[in-house]
């Protein structure tokens, strides 16, 4: 059997992605002196706050 040359190191854009949002969380919480609002999450986040937020977020019956 012959062994090609392979690069094993994979990468996987969506990932690190998540990685690196997880890590700019962590870091909001911890500069914080108080748990972060939903706006200030989704300002970490990059996302847009407001009612669609809000309803992504709130349990449905």
């Amino acid at each position: 059997m012959r062994q090609q040359n392979l690069d094993l190191r994979v990468h996987d854009r969506v990932a690190l992605d998540e990685i690196e949002l997880y890590a700019e969380m962590l870091s909001a919480v911890a500069a914080a002196d108080r748990p972060l609002t939903i706006a200030e999450i989704d300002m970490v986040l990059g996302v847009r706050s407001g009612e669609a937020g809000r309803r992504e977020l709130t349990p449905q019956d």
